[in-house]
């Protein structure tokens, strides 16, 4: 069953953090995402073939997936657009990837299944029109992709965070999100081994966490794990995130040995 991020009626944010068992699969656990604005659709971070069937059910509870007009792809790893052949098969969406990225995910479709279906955005990012809304697609560079974006949605104030802010719990606990400063400090133990090493640097954190606070933001929901929710709990995350030494601010020349 999909989690409400924000629903007014005619204009709805759906979290699907469930459609793989975490507990009876290696995989990791990772959320999917539905934006449905009167009458048009967006897919963000759809995930590979093992979620792909469950997804496709449980989004057609809220909308027709046929009818999807935009799959959003934050970045090109497996758990994000493995996918990507069944979905070019089945509905008729253009499909927005970093353009450092767009002629890489073609090897996960066959035949000339993605010619003219995919856009690469420039690293500038860019803004997509939704019915009652805007889609911001925000420059997220090196966390931890190289070609890296993030969505905004202005009129539901959600951020759509990708790998930044992700925990490694059960999918269970997705369903619960963190509210408050003093709850953030205890969620860290499930989040900051996985932010130390996949985020590449600090200053790289820095310069998003500058970027991210100028938005509205009431809600800022990652692909792996809890999200956050209200002012305290984001801030707390911001605080956190652009003091955090990170990536290659951590490896010395002991990370690059010959092996024994």
């Amino acid at each position: 069953m999909a989690i409400e991020l924000y629903n007014d009626g005619k204009h709805a944010c759906l979290l699907f953090n469930d459609l793989v068992d975490d507990a009876k699969s290696d995989a990791v656990q990772a959320n999917q995402f539905l934006i449905v604005s009167d009458g048009e659709g967006t897919l963000i971070d759809p995930a590979g073939n093992m979620t792909y069937n469950a997804l496709l059910v449980a989004m057609g509870k809220y909308f027709p997936y046929k009818n999807l007009k935009y799959i959003l792809a934050s970045h090109q790893d497996p758990d994000i657009v493995a996918s990507l052949n069944k979905w070019l098969f089945g509905t008729d969406a253009k499909v927005y990837v970093s353009s450092l990225w767009d002629r890489f995910v073609p090897h996960f479709t066959t035949q000339d299944r993605s010619v003219d279906r995919i856009v690469g955005v420039p690293d500038r990012g860019m803004v997509l029109p939704l019915k009652d809304t805007r889609l911001f697609i925000m420059p997220a560079h090196f966390l931890h992709s190289e070609g890296n974006f993030h969505f905004y949605d202005e009129k539901a104030r959600v951020l759509f965070s990708g790998d930044m802010g992700a925990s490694l719990v059960h999918h269970d606990l997705v369903e619960k999100p963190i509210t408050s400063a003093a709850e953030f400090k205890h969620h860290l133990r499930t989040m900051e081994g996985f932010h130390r090493r996949y985020m590449v640097s600090n200053k790289a954190c820095r310069l998003w966490a500058n970027m991210a606070r100028k938005l509205d933001i009431d809600l800022l929901v990652p692909q792996h794990g809890r999200y956050f929710k209200g002012k305290e709990a984001i801030g707390a995350f911001f605080d956190w995130i652009e003091r955090l030494e990170c990536g290659i601010d951590l490896f010395t020349q002991d990370n690059y040995r010959i092996p024994a």
